[in-house]
């Protein structure tokens, strides 16, 4: 006998965990961090530190998972469906010996952002898979396929136990710089799958831009100022970053970036052709932020530094020639934002809008405020819209839809033709 389990996803965007059993063996579908709490509160990541496993299992904040932390129950394997926190931030809970399956350029992400961040997520056991090829966890049966999504190397999976068929959507779209995956996609799908398990993040929003959008309105605000233009974006948002650089040449501006998007852009160079100077693209420098780089050094990583030395900008050179300069920002660079000593800029904000709501956030947009800057919101989701999700299902075509990755579970009745199964949280689904 299989079941079906999805652990957190039903009610909430992000925290996402799926159980597949059959028989004594489980895999695990991602293992993310919550974003908020059961009161639609934003969830206090500091909280992991402060308890210890078995109190975060009581509280929910962990899925309780039989073998996942500690016993002999058998869980196959975890499989990632990409590097975003909401989908991998539990991770640092499960035992060494449990393998994790996830693309390379994910691994990558990963270990870069231990290095970086002040949270360290160490894989022990990691093992890579690629797009289109089948590989088994386990009794499972598992197939990749490549995603667009605002996440670089985001795949979802066809899961196949027992005779059963079922599709994990992950996180996609079909409006980005990959939306040619998304295309062939529709004309590859697999065919018959019993569940299909996809988000629904963008129900109930505008379909917004799509990344080339993105792209002509950066070109179109870079030409029209003279003054210094911050963008303040994810810089694990690769498509939004090669959207920047491209309206960066367009204008012959010089794109800044600091020394950790530089090495996250020259790491993913390996798996794509992204800007980084260190493999001749022009209009490209790196600015080093003092905390950042003195960390680097302190910790003898000297081989992230020294490598963009060349390709080095200070804060004195923008600040003398400021409408040469479009420059990658975020609320820790404050310092050094306020050395270059601005004002009458633009300022780009190319996230989700609800992040604005944090009160960093509301700090680092009062700075901008404060100085006359242009504030303008210029943003493509990562996530499908209701037009997308619809064709993806009508491509695959499953005799039922299982909502995850959504507040708006209810809504998809109205979406989406085929039978919809609305399960809660930890409800055990036998398939």
């Amino acid at each position: 006998m299989s079941s079906l389990t999805i652990h957190r996803g039903t009610n909430e965007i992000g925290g996402s965990c799926v159980e597949l059993k059959n028989g004594s063996e489980s895999l695990i579908i991602d293992f993310g961090l919550p974003m908020m709490n059961q009161d639609g509160s934003e969830f206090d990541g500091s909280m992991l530190n402060k308890k210890d496993t078995e109190e975060l299992v009581k509280l929910g904040i962990l899925p309780n998972i039989a073998g996942l932390y500690s016993g002999k129950e058998a869980i196959a394997g975890i499989l990632l469906s990409h590097a975003h926190i909401d989908h991998f931030g539990l991770l640092g809970f499960i035992k060494d010996e449990i393998p994790v399956y996830m693309g390379e350029a994910t691994g990558k992400l990963i270990e870069i952002n231990n290095i970086f961040l002040t949270k360290s997520i160490n894989i022990r056991n990691a093992n890579y898979f690629s797009k289109n090829q089948s590989f088994n966890i386990g009794n499972f049966r598992i197939t990749p396929y490549w995603s667009d999504h605002s996440a670089f190397d985001a795949y979802s999976f066809l899961i196949e136990i027992d005779g059963k068929r079922i599709f994990y959507s992950g996180d996609f779209r079909g409006h980005g710089r990959k939306s040619g995956a998304y295309r062939w996609f529709l004309n590859n799908a697999p065919e018959n799958v019993d569940y299909l398990i996809i988000e629904g993040t963008s129900i109930g929003r505008n379909a917004g831009m799509s990344e080339t959008d993105v792209e002509k309105e950066l070109i179109n605000v870079f030409r029209s100022t003279d003054s210094i233009c911050y963008v303040w974006t994810s810089s694990q948002n690769i498509d939004r970053l090669v959207s920047i650089y491209k309206a960066c040449l367009k204008n012959d501006k010089t794109f800044v970036v600091d020394i950790y998007t530089a090495n996250i852009l020259n790491i993913l160079s390996n798996f794509a052709k992204l800007p980084t100077p260190l493999k001749n693209y022009s209009n490209i420098k790196v600015l080093f932020t003092n905390r950042v780089t003195t960390k680097l050094l302190k910790n003898n990583k000297q081989e992230l530094v020294y490598p963009f030395t060349k390709y080095k900008v200070k804060s004195e050179d923008i600040a003398n020639n400021p409408g040469q300069y479009v420059m990658l920002v975020r609320p820790s660079m404050l310092p050094e934002i306020k050395k270059i000593n601005q004002s009458n800029g633009k300022l780009i904000y190319s996230m989700w809008s609800g992040y604005k709501l944090k009160k960093d956030a509301q700090k680092f947009l009062d700075y901008f405020e404060q100085n006359q800057f242009d504030i303008l919101d210029i943003h493509s989701s990562g996530h499908a819209d209701e037009k997308t999700l619809k064709e993806l299902a009508n491509a695959i075509n499953p005799k039922a839809i299982i909502p995850i990755h959504t507040t708006q579970k209810i809504q998809y009745s109205n979406i989406f033709s085929q039978k919809i199964i609305i399960l809660e949280d930890k409800q055990i689904f036998e398939i």
